[in-house]
Order: structure tokens, then sequence, then C-alpha cells
């Protein structure tokens, strides 16, 4: 994995945490985005790290460069965010990120989430959705849709959607729904084929964009 932040003693301290695991290692440092963008060309790394203040290139930029049509193929972007940054999550999902953490994350569930991100899953933090959930209420409503067009998916493909964009997980939303998980995975994958989302974070845009889930709704038991 790839640790950019502009801040050495963050990033080295980044360093030791990942190399203590057997499984991780991290092939490169950037101190800003710029270099993160560069690096993750060059080293092709499964995950990246990803402050999101940093001089030269903000990480929401670098986000958007590396997960790009001209970015580094198969690279994902895990962001670490606080309290103070939220207005930045939903750009950075729309950029391309596939997760966020919280910086006060535990260092076990950090690197549990490093995993998540790198097998090819999506990760939202609760408290992150539920955040991203009041970024889009204080949105005005837009005049038409936004997003890709939602008519090949099911009734109950969109019950799967709204509940994804209301951050459960997807034993959480088989419980909601009185199915299987295995019933659940499916649907979420026919989702991801039929609105071309790289995964469960898009999925979110994608849900919010297009009208099917009102912000102004509160957010789900579990979510």
């Amino acid at each position: 994995m790839l640790v950019a932040d502009d801040q050495a003693l963050v990033r080295g301290s980044f360093r030791v945490l990942v190399d203590t695991a057997p499984d991780l290692a991290v092939v490169g440092e950037a101190g800003t985005g710029a270099e993160a963008v560069a690096l993750a060309r060059q080293e092709r790394p499964d995950v990246v790290l990803m402050d999101v203040r940093m001089p030269e290139m903000d990480g929401i930029e670098a986000t958007r460069r590396i997960c790009g049509p001209a970015g580094a193929d198969g690279v994902r972007v895990l962001v670490l965010t606080t309290f103070d940054l939220d207005a930045y999550v939903y750009a950075a999902l729309r950029a391309g990120a596939s997760g966020f953490l919280l910086k006060d994350t535990p260092p076990a569930d950090l690197l549990a989430a490093i995993r998540v991100i790198a097998a090819g899953d999506a990760l939202l933090a609760p408290a992150v959705t539920r955040r991203l959930i009041a970024e889009f209420a204080q949105r005005p409503a837009p005049a038409q849709p936004l997003a890709r067009d939602l008519g090949d998916v099911t009734g109950r493909e969109r019950e799967v959607l709204v509940l994804v964009a209301r951050g459960l997980s997807n034993a959480e939303i088989a419980a909601h729904l009185h199915v299987s998980l295995p019933t659940v995975k499916t649907h979420v994958s026919h989702l991801l084929g039929k609105l071309s989302a790289r995964d469960r974070a898009q999925l979110v845009v994608v849900a919010y964009e297009s009208g099917l889930v009102s912000a102004a709704r509160p957010p789900a038991a579990g979510g």
C-alpha cells in the first residue's frame, strides 16, 4: 500500500503499523497529492491511504487522478477524515474513493479496513455515512436527476440500494428485508453492474444523485 500524508510523523506511524501485519506492506510514502499520484502510477499499490489536506494537490484531486480513466488501474483509495473535513466526503466519493475512516480509528480496525479495500470491497464508517447524509440534506434538490438511469433496476434492488445509501451492511440489509445474506450480495452485485459503479461507495452517490434517497429522511436503524 501507499501512504499519503503531509506530516512525516503521521506517515511513519502508519508505516510502522502496516508493517506489523504479515500480509500488508508499504511500498511508498507521499507528502503531497502530486507525489501520491505519481507513486500510485509507478508502484501500482492495491490501496492508497489518503489524507485530504495536503500541499500542491489535495487528497480529493489526487483521488480523482488516481481513480480516473488516466489513473492507475486497480488502485483503490481509502480516505482518512475527521469531523471538520466532512464537507470533502461527498467530493471524494465522486472522485472515486472506495472508503472512509475517521482518523481516530483504532489500529486494528484500520488494518482491517485496508484489507477490505484491497479485496475489492468498499467501506464507509457509519459515522461518516451519517455525516454524508447530512451533507446531502444541506444541498438544494437538483432540478432533475443527475445520476445514471435506474430504469433497469428492479423494485427489490431499489430497496437494497436505499439501505446501502443509509449505511447498512449486507447483514443488516438481510435482517431488515428478511432475506438471506447471499440474496443481498446478489442484489448488490447486480446493482454494481447495472449502474456501472465500481463499488459500494459509488452506489451511495448514485442513490442520492438519482433522487431515489431523500436526504431529509433519517438513516434507517443500524446505519
